[in-house]
């Protein structure tokens, strides 16, 4: 299934200690190019959340966030640590008794101490399985709207194909008449060279000049562009890079086709094929 490189998603839960949310969102680029913010109490799970990422999506330039609100009525986040405390306060009246001289420690000095003032909320490990969870729920989300926009941006490509199949179709059948009025033009062209070219070789000036305004071989190779861009369309792996090489393959052929005119209607229909041709290739610059 064609995906777009443009997308957004966004999940939010709610816990007992407050809410965890996740935002994702992403414009095309040319590779994969993520990202990521999240709280520094949480930097460890960045790398899964790299990896996670070069799992499922092979281009698009990717901002993700992670956002933790601890809830408000629930006072101070911090609580303190009464069994380290304990053991100091323990441990400073042993000081004291030893050396009676020493000042004895005070409350701030008791509150700086490393680990007496503990974080209220869940404890690192669960709050990592909870981020990486709801992640993976976002991740799937995120993919289904790249999925969502993808087949938007394939029905569009698939009407200009439509519409470039018409005007294929439609030199292919005047191509006889187009041909011989070709050949008309030509004759008139070389009417004013008779009295100087031998009657065998304008007949192959002729033949020349119809050989190099032939477009059956242009035809031919738009209808074959056409039909694999179809193909691609439907199978299920990035089709971003293969799509913009059929462009221009497309586009080659239509310039073939316009240089190669001599009547009008041909030089249109040429016009026409490159501006549909156009309007796809910028429709796929978003598909990964």
């Amino acid at each position: 299934m064609v995906a777009s490189m443009t997308a957004f998603a966004r999940k939010q839960k709610e816990f007992d200690w407050g809410t965890m949310s996740w935002e994702i969102r992403s414009v095309n680029h040319r590779f994969l190019e993520p990202s990521i913010r999240v709280p520094d109490s949480l930097r460890i799970v960045e790398p899964v959340v790299r990896d996670l990422l070069r799992k499922r999506f092979t281009r698009g330039k990717i901002d993700i966030q992670l956002r933790v609100q601890g809830k408000a009525d629930q006072g101070s986040s911090q609580a303190i640590n009464t069994d380290l405390v304990n053991k100091l306060n323990l441990m400073s009246q042993q000081v004291l008794a030893l050396c009676p001289g020493a000042q004895a420690l005070r409350v701030t000095d008791v509150l700086r101490w490393p680990g007496v003032l503990e974080e209220n909320g869940p404890d690192d490990e669960s709050l990592q399985q909870d981020a990486i969870a709801l992640l993976q729920e976002t991740l799937d989300e995120f993919a289904a709207s790249r999925q969502r926009e993808g087949e938007e941006l394939s029905q569009l490509i698939r009407q200009r194909l439509d519409a470039i199949r018409t005007i294929v179709d439609s030199i292919r059948e005047r191509l006889p008449d187009i041909l011989a009025r070709q050949q008309e033009n030509i004759r008139q062209r070389l009417e004013g060279f008779k009295l100087e070219l031998e009657p065998n070789r304008l007949e192959q000036e002729m033949v020349l000049l119809a050989n190099k305004s032939d477009v059956d071989e242009e035809l031919d190779r738009l209808a074959t562009h056409l039909s694999e861009v179809r193909r691609v369309l439907k199978t299920n792996e990035p089709v971003g890079r293969r799509l913009d090489f059929l462009m221009q393959e497309l586009n080659r052929e239509a310039n073939t086709l316009s240089s190669k005119s001599i009547v009008a209607e041909t030089t249109l229909n040429a016009v026409e094929l490159k501006v549909l041709i156009e309007q796809m290739r910028e429709q796929i610059q978003n598909i990964e």
